[in-house]
């Protein structure tokens, strides 16, 4: 079978008569007349990519295992489609059906077997396939139905079904396929929808189609205080992805009231815990080539660098921070002891069993209080837990077991290169630690010794955490301004375990974030290992993007639907799914390829 176009001038030279006589006779004429060329050329061009087909059934269902919608592709479109296209299917009152490709096939036209030895040689010597001796079927997924009240576009759940034959076009038009993916048209830029790794792009100016979280109280709550988790394993882009992102949480504009109801605005502060020393670099600009700051400054998208950013360096005895790589200033600092009274599962490692964290808790803590009072130094304690009269006096008394006494004195040494050093404590620094607008970061790539770090990372988080949902915060300047708490690898630190210390950090986070929206807290976890992130802080993340995995373990454990969790490990660099249910439909996106600060050694 064949174009109506590929039909050709059939003259009475055919017959095999070339005589006079029979060129000249009517019949000649006749058949001259019969077999006129004809104009086949459609007179108007397609208004779609195929039509709806009813030969299996056209059925819509709240039961989607009982939903049939197919779409016949024709040839000249076969192409260019792919799984994961977004199409429009109209009805008659103006209403469109916003559906996506989800399966393509293709059906033999006419009864035939072409697996014959006949049928591979015809095919192995032919330049080309005939499509038309092949139906190109789509199966299709209704995602929404759009409709006109006055000058909106609205969606609502798919409720009706579309005639059969009705024509399918690509939804090319960014208001369309925002409405129908639910995307919000303002907010914080998070990348590009995309379909297969290929921008969707569209007829306006600029041609791609940008994906944002909500940001504002209009329609609930700002997404980064519902959480944020960014995925990808080594080489997947995550780093750059986290910079772009938390970039745009300190443009000028973004600000957010200090509490519900109130007029006054205050912008965010940002703290992020940086274990390889990466995200000082955001205080530059980088290689920024012009056009991209051009079209960063079109598209709405903060971009160079950020002038207030501090990177606050630990100060850990036998650790030295050298940072050649970034302009940001320094300000080292040092965990004073005292913060241990708040959080005595600073000292006490992964290794206490809950009667030994008791008896350090409501025995010696307490004890040592009495003796030095809330100055006292680690290095006092210590002391204090050589005394074998002490010891003795606890063992005597039945408060504490001579073996219990041990395990705690054990685990609670080796932290004197964390606290009380020679900088000025964090809790001093408070002020300069947490800036309205400002970024501070953490490095702790120069600390070697694996406790320290974490002994480091989770006494400020907890600082943060503890005052933001103190009923009586002793630091009023975190209480009152927006945070937003970044932290990479946060597998390390945030991890589910059966020891004292687990429990209590994992208890606190969980807190952190049942409240973050009530207190302007949200926390934005960086990670290569989603799977051994705490299933209680796991469940408060709203918004999860995902780069790059290998790992099944990791892809299971993001819990994404599975249409979008079978491309994850065929992602290149800077592709990511996003799934985010109170801001829109799982998309997938392509993020910016460049980086909008300093990236990179």
């Amino acid at each position: 079978m064949s174009d109506l176009g590929d039909f050709t001038d059939f003259s009475a030279d055919d017959s095999g008569d070339t005589g006079d006589e029979s060129r000249s006779s009517p019949s000649a004429e006749r058949d001259d007349e019969r077999f006129e060329p004809v104009e086949v050329s459609p007179t108007r061009s397609e208004r779609g990519i195929g039509v709806l087909s009813a030969a299996e059934g056209l059925t819509i269902s709240e039961d989607e295992d009982d939903t049939t919608l197919r779409a016949y592709i024709t040839v000249r479109n076969r192409s260019a489609v792919r799984i994961g296209t977004y199409l429009l299917v109209p009805y008659p009152d103006g209403e469109r059906l916003f559906c996506r490709i989800t399966a393509l096939e293709y059906m033999p036209e006419f009864r035939a077997d072409d697996a014959t030895e006949i049928h591979a040689q015809r095919a192995m010597n032919s330049r080309e396939i005939d499509e038309e001796d092949f139906k190109f079927m789509a199966t299709l997924e209704p995602v929404a139905v759009l409709y006109e009240e006055g000058d909106e576009l609205k969606r609502r759940m798919t409720d009706r079904v579309p005639k059969p034959e009705t024509a399918v076009r690509r939804a090319d038009d960014a208001g369309e396929i925002k409405t129908g993916l639910k995307i919000p048209a303002e907010g914080v830029f998070l990348g590009h929808l995309a379909v297969g790794g290929e921008r969707v792009t569209t007829a306006a100016e600029p041609p791609t189609i940008d994906y944002r979280l909500k940001d504002d109280y209009a329609n609930g709550d700002p997404l980064v205080f519902r959480h944020t988790l960014v995925a990808g394993g080594t080489g997947s882009g995550k780093t750059h992805a986290a910079k772009n992102v938390l970039r745009q949480y300190l443009a000028d504009e973004r600000s957010y009231p200090v509490e519900s109801g109130s007029d006054r605005k205050v912008s965010p502060a940002l703290v992020v815990f940086d274990p390889q020393d990466e995200y000082a670099q955001m205080h530059d600009d980088g290689d920024l080539p012009r056009e991209f700051q051009r079209r960063c400054e079109r598209e709405d998208i903060a971009c160079g660098g950020h002038d207030d950013t501090v990177a606050f360096v630990p100060d850990v005895d036998g650790a030295s921070y050298s940072a050649d790589h970034h302009r940001a200033e320094q300000a080292p600092f040092t965990i004073p002891f005292s913060m241990v009274d708040d959080n005595p599962w600073l000292i006490a490692g992964s290794g206490l069993n809950d009667n030994q964290y008791s008896a350090l808790v409501n025995v010696l803590l307490p004890r040592f209080r009495d003796e030095y009072g809330q100055g006292g130094t680690y290095e006092q304690f210590t002391r204090f837990l050589d005394d074998p009269a002490l010891r003795e006096q606890l063992d005597e008394s039945g408060r504490v077991h001579e073996a219990t006494f041990d395990a705690v004195r054990r685990r609670a040494l080796g932290f004197g290169g964390v606290f009380d050093q020679d900088a000025r404590p964090i809790t001093d620094l408070v002020h300069e630690f947490v800036r309205p607008g400002g970024l501070t970061v953490v490095p702790t790539y120069h600390i070697n010794d694996s406790r320290a770090t974490e002994t480091v990372v989770l006494a400020l988080a907890s600082l943060l955490v503890d005052e933001k949902l103190s009923n009586d915060p002793t630091f009023d300047r975190i209480e009152e301004t927006p945070l937003i708490v970044g932290m990479d690898e946060a597998h390390n630190f945030l991890t589910d375990a059966d020891t004292v210390q687990a429990r209590k950090v994992i208890g606190k986070f969980t807190d952190a974030a049942k409240q973050g929206r009530k207190e302007r807290l949200g926390l934005f976890l960086i990670t290569q290992d989603p799977q051994d992130i705490a299933d209680p802080v796991f469940k408060q993340i709203n918004t999860t993007a995902v780069l790059n995995l290998g790992d099944e373990d990791a892809i299971s454990a993001v819990n994404i639907p599975s249409n979008l969790e079978s491309k994850v490990p065929y992602m290149e660099k800077g592709q990511m799914v996003v799934y985010s249910p109170d801001n829109s439909e799982p998309v997938e996106l392509i993020g910016l390829s460049t980086c909008v600060t300093k990236h990179g050694r």
